[in-house]
């Protein structure tokens, strides 16, 4: 198992003036800095392969769910069995994440 990498938190306006050392950070350490504006989360800097296996894992998330509801309008039991499983298996996993 992976160490979870440190996760930096800055002002906008204090990232822009060590703009570089926070890319650096994301680039080469696998750590992202949480960039807040006026005390909100505003945007996120990370590595670009973190960016990419997000993208990879949503369009995946997208697709299962596309699958479960294709399977749950199905025209056999069995197919309407799978989808109704992989929805539930879906919303557990959703909400065990919002935990």
């Amino acid at each position: 198992m992976t160490a979870t990498p440190t996760e930096h938190r800055a002002k906008i306006a204090e990232a822009r003036n060590v703009l570089g050392e926070v890319i650096a950070r994301a680039r080469f350490a696998g750590e992202p800095t949480i960039l807040v504006n006026r005390g909100k989360e505003a945007a996120v800097i990370v590595n670009h392969a973190f960016y990419e296996q997000a993208k990879k894992d949503r369009a995946l998330i997208e697709l299962l769910k596309e699958r479960a509801e294709e399977g749950r309008a199905g025209n056999t039991a069995d197919a309407r069995i799978k989808g109704d499983a992989l929805y539930v298996a879906l919303a557990s996993a959703e909400r065990d994440l919002d935990d």
